[in-house]
Order: structure tokens, then sequence, then C-alpha cells
């Protein structure tokens, strides 16, 4: 089963779950903010993509980090690791897992690509 992995007020998630929708492609959706992230998730994210690519640095939340805690992060994965945890919308999204890959935002074309 694919999973969506994203935030309900994003637009970028939205987008990405009308074309699952529009082209009838099964999914479950896991909202990170009310479902949360575990340890276990995001290690399997890391896993998948690297803790790089995942961190969002554009995010409103990490403009309003402390700019300490926005070095540390950049220097330390275990602190990388725990703000993530702590704040799921410092990971880019969505986040589409199929299994076999995954996808890191909203890219049209190989949505298209996913079976239906």
């Amino acid at each position: 089963m694919i999973t969506l992995y994203g935030i309900k007020t994003c637009d970028t998630c939205r987008k990405a779950r009308k074309a699952l929708d529009a082209q009838n492609t099964p999914y479950h959706y896991h909202d990170l903010r009310e479902q949360g992230m575990d340890k276990a998730l995001l290690e399997h994210l890391i896993d998948r993509v690297g803790l790089a690519a995942l961190l969002n640095t554009r995010s409103t939340t990490w403009r309003g980090l402390d700019p300490a805690d926005q070095q540390a992060v950049k220097n330390d994965a275990n602190s990388a690791r725990s703000l993530m945890l702590a704040n799921p919308t410092l990971l880019k999204r969505p986040l589409l897992d199929t299994g076999d890959r995954m996808i890191v935002g909203f890219k049209r074309d190989e949505y298209a690509e996913l079976p239906h």
C-alpha cells in the first residue's frame, strides 16, 4: 500500500492528494501533525532518502528556530532527529512511500507513473 505523509494544511500535500485521487491510485494518508511521527517512522524515512533530503530549511518552522538550534541541526544528526521529532513540519513534504521508492515533494510526472 502506498503511504503519503504530509500535513493537511500544506498546499503541496493537497495537490499530491488530488493527483492521487484523480488517477484512482489507492493510498493511505498519514498526517504528520495530527497522527504524529515516532522515532521508528523518522528512522524509516531517513533510511529511505537521507537526513539532508528530509530537512526543510525553507519552512516557517525552520525560520522560527533559534540560530543556535539551526547550527546544531546542521552539525549534529542527533540534534536534527530530535528537532524533527518535536517539529514534524521540519520535514519536506509530501513524502510518498510506494514501498519500492520514496518521492520527496510533489512531482506530477512521477505520480502519474504510479499504478492505478
